[in-house]
């Protein structure tokens, strides 16, 4: 069966106690880290505020040793069953799941990371496209044509490659979100769906 990857390319994870059936924590895998776990004996995910391979029990010395790894009916889940050296949570206690939810929380916070955006600032430029509301200059890019958008991508692509060129770390985030913006923009003026973009990336990776 084939694990099903959400759009950022993980899969959520939930830690179960083999021994005492507590459920110990809820992680998100990807391929690499799901392929060390079950190849050898110890938990790894994947940290998406590091964004990269985090091998449960590294620094703690906590470590969740493997016994089982299931797949649930669709594929997009898994669930480790796990015998824990130590306590699991950062917090020391045995499990992440020490906070009662009784009635409504008390707010929420916004924690998106990640390539998640992309798919959301689409969303707001095909809105855009829709409405039109004047002073926006998603809609002047619009009604500027493609070949104009397209001039800009090729502007932003330009000086992103210049502030790579020199080194310019402090300003390359900001232009390769200029760039990737203007792509996007780009793409809903030609009709294009990120998921296609997506696919060809998904052929392309083997």
């Amino acid at each position: 069966m084939k694990v099903k990857l959400n759009e950022q390319g993980l899969v959520p994870a939930i830690a179960q106690d083999v021994n005492t059936g507590n459920v110990l924590m809820l992680g998100y895998m990807n391929p690499g880290s799901i392929k060390r776990t079950v190849e050898g004996i110890q938990v790894w995910f994947y940290s998406r505020s590091q964004e990269d391979l985090w091998h449960k029990g590294e620094v703690s010395g906590n470590y969740l040793n493997l016994r089982e790894a299931w797949l649930d009916c669709d594929g997009d889940t898994v669930l480790l069953k796990v015998d824990p050296d130590g306590p699991t949570c950062h917090t020391g206690n045995t499990s992440c799941f020490f906070n009662p939810l009784e009635g409504l929380p008390e707010g929420y916070e916004d924690t998106d990371r990640g390539p998640g955006v992309l798919g959301e600032l689409y969303a707001t430029v095909q809105d855009r496209q829709r409405e039109m509301p004047e002073g926006s200059y998603t809609v002047q890019l619009l009604q500027e044509g493609v070949g104009r958008i397209a001039q800009k991508v090729i502007e932003e692509a330009g000086e992103t490659a210049l502030a790579a060129a020199q080194g310019d770390t402090e300003h390359l985030p900001s232009e390769i979100a200029d760039l990737m913006y203007h792509t996007l923009v780009l793409m809903a003026a030609t009709g294009i769906k990120p998921e296609q973009v997506w696919q060809e990336l998904r052929d392309r990776r083997g």
